[in-house]
């Protein structure tokens, strides 16, 4: 089998380092790029970091993206003028973003997920199960905690949560979103969903999503050891993908959920 050429875009960031590491230790990749968003001066790997442009993703065939969305969107342009395959990590899009990634999906194929987790990717699958049987009766929150140099909030995953929760009420996503909490030692339920985000320490991930009738309470929760098993993850994602004709996939879709 030949080896897939990976470009991983935001190299110096936590993940990017994570899927470095990984991807040496994986027979089925070779790093053909790395890049950043500014100028690094020291070789990684003994590749040199470059700015995201139609040369550095030219001898790729998949990029591995887990940057800011902003980053990631000029990523999608020269992925689609180049027709690369992309596996995108990265979280916090507005609705309009959404949009472009449908749009760039119809061009070259894109898997985007909030959390490459086996495992959260399952508690997804059950909080929509739960969200079905449990009916209108039952009101919904997000709790999630963090380390402290995460930016955005609520998390992906939070988010991936809380459509779970949409697909399984039948509602629409962006409906149903209700208040955004950081920091607090506890919050309400409320008619939409709530969400509490804490950033502290180096926590790699803890997620839970409840339900409560107001007599009973039904909890769902994932928590994460280990920052390598989203890394492998990706390049599970991007073994999978590098197969796939142009379309938007989702570990769903890999995972045959």
């Amino acid at each position: 089998m030949n080896k897939i050429n990976l470009a991983i875009t935001g190299c110096m960031g936590r993940m990017g380092q994570q899927i470095i590491k990984s991807s040496k230790k994986n027979k089925n990749f070779k790093i053909v790029s790395l890049t950043e968003n500014r100028k690094i001066n020291k070789r990684i790997c003994g590749i040199k970091p470059q700015l995201n442009s139609l040369e550095a993703f030219k001898k790729a065939n998949l990029i591995i993206d887990f940057t800011i969305p902003k980053c990631t969107i000029e990523i999608l342009k020269i992925a689609s003028k180049l027709k690369k395959k992309v596996v995108i990590g990265t979280t916090g899009f507005t609705k309009r973003e959404e949009n472009l990634i449908k749009k760039f999906s119809k061009r070259i194929p894109i898997l985007k997920a909030g959390n490459m987790s086996l495992g959260v990717n399952l508690l997804m699958y059950l909080t929509e199960i739960a969200s079905k049987s449990l009916g209108k009766k039952f009101l919904t929150k997000v709790y999630e905690v963090h380390h402290k140099h995460k930016k955005d909030f609520p998390s992906g995953t939070a988010l991936m949560l809380a459509r779970g929760v949409a697909v399984g009420k039948n509602k629409e996503f962006y409906k149903i979103i209700g208040k955004k909490f950081l920091n607090k030692k506890s919050f309400p339920y409320g008619n939409k969903i709530n969400f509490n985000s804490i950033r502290k320490g180096e926590v790699i991930g803890e997620h839970e999503v409840s339900f409560s009738s107001g007599k009973e309470i039904v909890t769902l929760n994932h928590e994460s050891f280990d920052r390598a098993l989203y890394s492998e993850g990706a390049l599970t994602a991007a073994q999978w993908l590098s197969r796939k004709k142009p379309g938007l996939y989702s570990m769903r879709n890999l995972l045959n959920f």
